[in-house]
């Protein structure tokens, strides 16, 4: 090929087709190496060629990590919710209704999955996506299109071209049972709440305002409904295998059913086949398929009379306390866990469940070797839902919470304002002490390869370390002398941990272990603040002046430094090379002139690329928004704008500039 252009659009395409093949038929036609060397060749192209931007390319998949407002709107057709039921019978007459409802016609059923995530409706023109927004209130919803362009099952270019001029399409955002696992596993490693199933994951992940982080959860998407007014086919089933050709995720559950019978047999088949599926499923929902015997049965005030939800029921099973065993996190708190005999629930074999703190201890009422009924349902975290009291043993003891530390006997203290207790022995208490240690060496903390769990408490063990900062000071010929500690694999630790002083600084806010500080927290920490002494320095007053900082999150950050002994980990790790500061800006080009304002960016670019574009925006006080509004003082347009956005800016009278216009409005 000879021009840029050419090429640009020949890696695009073939990434899209590769991207539909992996995420939406499970069936990939490259390896992933050279998948990846496609999209490192479109990346240099597209750095070479910023006049070729388009923010819907492949390689604009990962999202920004900027923050963002959502923006409301209302929904062109009303989000309903479905008349659910946990009755094979009741759904039987759903049926008969129907039939009822339409003398002397053939009423076809079509069956699918009911899909447990956060509902979702995309808007198509001229088959490209526009426009995503969240249920909401099934009135309006949020634009959250920069998160839903990161899932890379949902299509932003369609295949094909029989689709209509413009169309809506709604479906289910979902995390898959191993991402869920793998975010949740996380999550307990850094000592934040677990979610409880993956709707509440996926429903959080969407409404964040870290589209870069979204793209790292590996969220999912089925669609199950398409709407517009010139649809291919008269029929729900036939319009949604058209919407499969296009590129959509459409469950392979979809089943025409003819009887009653056949609906049974469904429901019946898939009560037990769902828990082989990657993804969590609440239910099946039942749809007549003909669109105008749809119109025809109509609606009630809240819900579709031609379709039903039926839900399964929650698993369930009775187990045998053996104890209850209380185990101490890297900032202290107790987590009581109770260990079961094990029994098969889900598909898997559960022998342990957190019982999370001493008020669910006692509002379950458990007693030593109690019966006690363990749920997952939709919940792939089992869950102690109740006690058999009847099969209760004469005079078993009440399990009380422990009143020291399991690990180091120290006293334990009340955490203020919530259920948790915890050790207060910060610097003596051996599972704290290498908690932080893993912590701190973790893939997206300091990254330092070859510490894990078992290697910190080795080098706890060994007297090598006693707080993060003893790292720095680690030699090949102390780590040689650790069981199974091979020369290479010495030399690779202390390697890395030399590595890691270049790490910036948002990640070593995010190392230290300062309890409700995480990722995201960090990079708002850092951004502000800009290095670690004004961090120290400020009051609770000051951090809540920061976006999404809470009190209890200024609080808990206040308390963390003074500490003496955090404070002087502090020093060690400055004095080691540790990055204690966000890089330096040119302190010229920073000015007032966007204070106040919100400025949104579309199109492609030929002096700047988009991020630092954005760049130049904060560095003069203004602030990045992904959605036109009212709020919006105007809008920075490149070429190729997006059509939604020009029409959406014309109709709220939004100023819509050049980028010449904006560099000398900025001077």
């Amino acid at each position: 090929m000879d021009t840029a252009k050419e090429q640009i659009d020949a890696l695009r395409d073939a990434l899209n087709e590769h991207n539909h093949n992996y995420y939406v038929l499970n069936a990939p036609t490259v390896s992933d190496q050279e998948f990846d060397m496609m999209l490192k060749r479109l990346e240099a192209l597209e750095r070479e060629h910023p006049e070729y931007d388009d923010p819907y390319s492949p390689t604009h998949r990962v999202g920004s990590d900027l923050t963002k407002g959502f923006e409301q709107i209302p929904h062109q057709r009303r989000m309903l919710s479905l008349g659910n039921t946990y009755s094979v019978a009741e759904v039987d007459d759903f049926v008969s209704r129907c039939r009822e409802s339409l003398p002397g016609e053939d009423v076809e059923i079509v069956g699918e999955m009911k899909f447990d995530g956060t509902s979702i409706s995309l808007h198509y023109e001229d088959g490209r996506l526009v426009r995503a927004v969240t249920r909401g209130d099934g009135e309006k919803g949020d634009v959250v299109t920069d998160n839903v362009i990161t899932i890379r099952s949902i299509p932003l270019q369609l295949k094909g071209s029989d689709y209509p001029k413009q169309f809506e399409i709604r479906g289910e955002i979902v995390l898959p049972w191993k991402a869920f696992d793998r975010l949740n596993a996380e999550r307990e490693y850094n000592e934040e709440p677990l979610f409880a199933n993956p709707r509440n994951a996926a429903s959080g992940t969407l409404k964040m305002q870290n589209s870069a982080e979204v793209a790292r959860r590996g969220l999912d998407a089925y669609f199950y409904y398409l709407l517009g007014e010139n649809l291919p086919f008269d029929n729900h089933y036939d319009n949604m295998l058209a919407a499969r050709r296009w590129g959509f995720k459409v469950s392979d559950a979809m089943t025409r059913l003819e009887s009653i019978a056949d609906v049974d047999r469904y429901i019946n088949h898939w009560d037990i086949a769902r828990k082989e599926l990657p993804v969590a499923t609440d239910g099946l929902v039942f749809k007549v398929n003909s669109l105008r015997q749809q119109l025809n049965l109509g609606f009630t005030a809240k819900s579709p009379r031609w379709a039903i939800a039926y839900k399964f029921q929650a698993e369930r099973a009775l187990t045998k306390l053996h104890f209850v065993s209380f185990e101490v996190g890297r900032t202290g708190v107790i987590t009581p866990v109770a260990n079961l005999e094990p029994v098969l629930l889900s598909g898997t074999i559960v022998k342990r469940a957190s019982l999370h703190n001493e008020d669910i201890i006692r509002q379950l009422d458990i007693h030593q070797g109690d019966m006690l009924y363990v749920e997952k349902g939709g919940e792939i975290i089992p869950k102690i839902t109740g006690v058999d009291t009847a099969a209760r043993e004469s005079g078993a003891e009440p399990v009380r919470f422990v009143t020291h530390c399991p690990a180091c006997g120290h006293k334990l203290v009340r955490v203020e304002g919530e259920a948790a207790w915890m050790c207060p022995n910060k610097i003596g208490c051996a599972p704290q002490i290498t908690g932080r240690i893993e912590h701190f060496v973790g893939r997206r903390m300091m990254n330092i390869d070859g510490i894990g769990e078992e290697i910190a408490v080795q080098l706890f063990n060994a007297g090598l370390i006693r707080d993060i900062a003893d790292l720095y000071e680690l030699r090949t010929d102390q780590l040689e002398k650790l069981e199974h500690m091979g020369p290479r694999t010495a030399e690779r630790i202390v390697d890395g941990i030399r590595e890691s002083k270049s790490v910036p600084f948002d990640r070593v806010v995010f190392a230290l272990s300062i309890p409700y500080v995480g990722e995201t927290v960090s990079k708002k920490l850092a951004r502000a603040c800009h290095d670690i002494d004004t961090l120290m320095g400020m009051t609770v007053e000051q951090l809540t002046a920061i976006e999404d900082i809470g009190p209890r999150i200024a609080e808990s950050i206040v308390a963390y430094f003074a500490e003496p002994e955090n404070r002087e980990i502090v020093r060690r790790l400055r004095d080691a090379g540790l990055q204690m500061a966000m890089p330096e800006v040119d302190e010229s080009l920073r000015s007032d002139r966007l204070a106040g304002k919100s400025v949104v960016i579309s199109g492609t670019f030929t002096h700047h690329s988009r991020d630092e574009y954005k760049a130049l925006i904060e560095l003069n006080g203004g602030k990045n928004v992904s959605s036109i509004s009212k709020k919006t003082d105007f809008v920075l347009a490149g070429e190729n704008m997006g059509p939604a956005k020009l029409e959406k800016a014309a109709k709220l009278n939004v100023p819509i500039i050049n980028e010449d216009e904006f560099l000398n409005m900025i001077q």
